[in-house]
């Protein structure tokens, strides 16, 4: 059985698209228009987003744009972090890329300042500097064994020493009806690439076409539906899952698209947007640190397992107590520090997923 060639279907559409806008590869999106002022029509009429990460940047943060395209949305966040922040623009098509370079000097100069900067690369392998490596071909090309595995070093070295993207260097990565191009083979490097890439405290923020249920393997050699974002969509939880099963925590949907994009063979296509996070590790052992759910629901479990009864005590690792300090989780919860600060040698382990619970009355009296 023959296997579609994903990353070329891709490359020959998308370059096609470059030149010549497709109305097919957008789905309606309400962008703030305040943002698209100084931005090359051009580059509007090339857009084929489905959503609007970009409303969840801010000032002053390192932001990864994913298959950054023509750079709309690199564009735009420029623009909300400032000559203080920076935004990094990734892709691997060399039309698209050119088309943000060009832009990119007018949009600068607009700004008053230039925080941009647009890189070739494969978004499931964000170590390799692609601009690099056709410059290396052109002095070293490959034509025989020897040359290959010089190649291969060279490759080593960059992964080891010089990424595309280092490792833990990103606040938020972004992404806008991209990784449903990702062959499905990949797609699992390319959660691990987007995990590794951002800082402790880091978040991703994917919008994306889902489908409502899986689509089949006939729909997913369709290189017109392959290239066109239909059939290599997640299903709507499979995406999400993708996020926690790779590290990431307090997933959520941050916005739905209620009528489909587009309904084919009777499965229907729509734009969500997932917001995911990336905490530090941390000391498990307990310092005294608990926490009471709000509310409303009556009880909740998180990611690591732990459940929270609504309005009862709950005595939590230093690690979770610092991450439910944070975003999405602060509104949450009353975060209770111990009276007195316990000595070393009293701290107790705490097992991520126990539900060990503070009593509030015992036999030294209500606490």
């Amino acid at each position: 059985m023959s296997q579609l060639n994903t990353e070329s279907a891709v490359r020959d559409r998308y370059s096609s698209a470059a030149a010549e806008r497709e109305p097919e590869l957008c789905c309606p999106v309400d962008y703030d228009r305040r943002y698209l002022e100084i931005i090359p029509q051009e580059v509007i009429d090339r857009d084929y987003g489905c959503g609007d990460p970009s409303k969840y940047v801010r000032p002053g943060e390192t932001v990864l744009d994913l298959g950054s395209g023509g750079g709309k949305i690199c564009f735009i966040a420029a623009q909300i972090v400032g000559a203080g922040g920076h935004v990094i623009g990734v892709d691997m098509n060399d039309d698209m890329l050119d088309l943000a370079r060009r832009s990119q000097t007018v949009v600068a100069e607009k700004l008053g300042y230039d925080n941009m900067s647009f890189r070739k690369g494969k978004i499931q392998d964000l170590a390799i500097d692609r601009d690099r490596v056709d410059e290396y071909l052109k002095s070293n090309p490959v034509s025989d064994e020897a040359s290959l595995q010089t190649l291969e070093a060279f490759l080593h070295e960059m992964r080891t020493n010089a990424p595309l993207i280092p490792s833990n260097s990103i606040d938020v990565v972004v992404s806008n009806c991209v990784l449903n191009l990702v062959d499905g083979a990949e797609k699992r490097a390319l959660f691990a690439e987007l995990f590794r890439v951002l800082k402790p405290g880091g978040r991703a923020v994917i919008s994306d076409i889902v489908s409502d249920r899986v689509v089949p393997y006939e729909m997913q050699q369709d290189a017109t539906l392959w290239s066109g974002c239909i059939s290599g969509a997640y299903e709507e939880k499979a995406f999400i899952d993708a996020f926690t099963e790779t590290g990431f925590e307090g997933a959520q949907i941050a916005a739905y698209q209620a009528e489909p994009w587009q309904t084919v063979q009777g499965i229907e296509f729509r734009s969500a947007t997932i917001i995911a996070y990336k905490y530090a590790a941390g000391e498990e052992n307990n310092a005294g640190q608990s926490v009471v759910y709000r509310g409303p629901y009556a009880s909740i479990r998180d990611d690591a397992g732990n459940e929270y009864v609504r309005g009862e005590r709950t005595s939590v690792s230093r690690q979770t107590f610092r991450k439910l300090k944070q975003e999405p989780y602060a509104a949450d919860y009353l975060l209770i520090e111990p009276a007195e600060t316990p000595q070393s040698g009293s701290l107790k382990t705490f097992t991520i997923g126990s539900t060990a619970k503070d009593t509030c009355c015992g036999d030294g009296g209500c606490c």
